[in-house]
Parts: C-alpha cells; structure tokens; sequence
C-alpha cells in the first residue's frame, strides 16, 4: 500500500517537472516568433507612414496598446 502512495507522489512530481519544461519551451519559442513591440519598433513604424515620433505619441499609442491588451485579457476569464 505504501509503495502504491508513493509511486504516486513520485509520478506527480515528476509529471509537474515535466510540465513546467514543456510550458517554459512553449512560452520562449512564441517570444522568439511573436516578439512584443517597443518603442523603438513603434518609431520606426510611425516613420515609415511618414509620421514625426515624438515621444508624447508614442507614449499614448503604448498606453493604448497596453490598454488595449489588458481589455482583451479580462474578456478572455
């Protein structure tokens, strides 16, 4: 009996290890294809549609990508 328990506990742990490689591989790998946006990047996006950056503009469209964001994440639960 004892022997069954603790076969159990060995596989739950081993499963949650497991588990948690497998998720950090997932999550770094959408990083490396999806990276999120910078300022940097949003500067140079603002420039190729001819727009001036200045830092009063990019500063509102983060805000409003990061509002945006958390928008979609409450809609979501």
């Amino acid at each position: 009996m004892a022997w069954i328990i603790l076969a159990l506990v060995i596989g739950l742990c081993g499963g949650v290890v497991i588990g948690i490689f497998i998720a950090r591989s997932t999550i770094k790998k959408q990083l490396v294809e999806n990276p999120p946006i910078t300022e940097d990047m949003m500067r140079a996006m603002m420039m190729q549609m001819g727009q001036t950056p200045s830092s009063k503009k990019l500063h509102q469209v983060m805000e409003s990508m990061k509002d945006a964001q958390r928008k979609a994440n409450k809609r979501k639960k």
